[in-house]
């Protein structure tokens, strides 16, 4: 997929993404705490299964489930030096599930090392390196784009698109986590990381996660007028709540999801899914109201 190529399709009409990898395996029985790409790799059938009712619910993109498989969050585990291997081995899993039916998005998230540039200890080199590594055996097993997503920082984002960059010229897009006034929570907001991200390279930029759709409207409408490219909007699903079994649920149906969801749309965004508490369910309402 080229840069052309996706501009064209976010120009055919609205894009519906995927919704929920975490959650979901939380749901299945993968325990808190452990490496979320490794227990993957051990339930391949159960991803696997979860990205087909995906596809199957119209999303027109899927990511990859190699959020955490960059080296740095890897070494947490004892797991770095398997980061090729474990990258390749889960987008062979999407690569299943897709069935050549939709597109396929390399996932980039965070490294859980903060920048010195906002009083940590870590280095935008090490960072764009991990990202890059990450990156390249992606595009060479074949994705399609790429989402760098979940960023906590606006130069976390543009590390993350830049390293995109040095690589390909794959398709990226760029949403960040933020507070409910726009800032990210490590430096920077979702305000000025727009116009840093196109400039890096993204093709689309927005939000992801957060506390859900309601209230997001003045934020992707101040963002859509600060940048040229398609806006994202890729909410959780409301606010978590602990239910009767201990498991936590989100307090949004897939019914008042939409409904938040076409407020969104109006206020500019054209990139849309869910992300935590959000299931098949979500997207196949997403697909049955914007994709007529």
């Amino acid at each position: 997929m080229t840069e052309n190529d996706f501009t064209r399709m976010t120009q055919k009409g609205i894009v519906i993404l995927d919704g929920a990898m975490g959650t979901n395996l939380y749901r299945m029985g993968m325990p808190h705490g452990c490496c979320t790409e490794e227990w993957a790799l051990r339930h391949p059938d159960d991803v696997e299964k979860l990205q087909r009712e995906y596809v199957e619910a119209g999303s027109q993109i899927i990511y990859a489930p190699t959020f955490g498989a960059n080296r740095i969050m890897l070494k947490r585990f004892g797991l770095e030096e398997h980061t090729e291997e474990m990258n390749r081995k889960l987008f062979e899993i999407s690569r299943r599930a897709a069935e050549g039916k939709t597109m396929i998005a390399g996932d980039l998230a965070p490294t859980g090392m903060i920048l010195k540039e906002y009083g940590g200890a870590g280095s935008r080199e090490e960072m764009f390196e991990a990202y890059r590594e990450q990156a390249k055996v992606l595009y060479e097993a074949g994705c399609d784009l790429f989402a760098v997503e979940s960023m906590l920082s606006v130069l976390d984002a543009v590390t993350a698109v830049e390293a995109v960059r040095s690589v390909c010229s794959a398709p990226v897009i760029c949403t960040l986590t933020v507070r409910k006034n726009g800032s990210a929570y490590y430096g920077g907001d979702i305000f000025e990381g727009g116009p840093l991200a196109e400039k890096a390279g993204a093709d689309a930029y927005g939000i992801n996660c957060c506390d859900g759709p309601d209230g997001m409207e003045e934020i992707i409408s101040s963002v859509s007028e600060m940048v040229h490219i398609p806006i994202v909007a890729k909410p959780n699903a409301g606010l978590p709540q602990k239910g009767a079994n201990g498991q936590m649920v989100y307090n949004i149906s897939p019914d008042q999801f939409v409904s938040s969801m076409k407020k969104l749309v109006s206020a500019g965004a054209s990139v849309i899914g869910g992300c935590c508490g959000t299931t098949p369910a979500y997207i196949r309402r997403l697909a049955e109201e914007f994709r007529k």
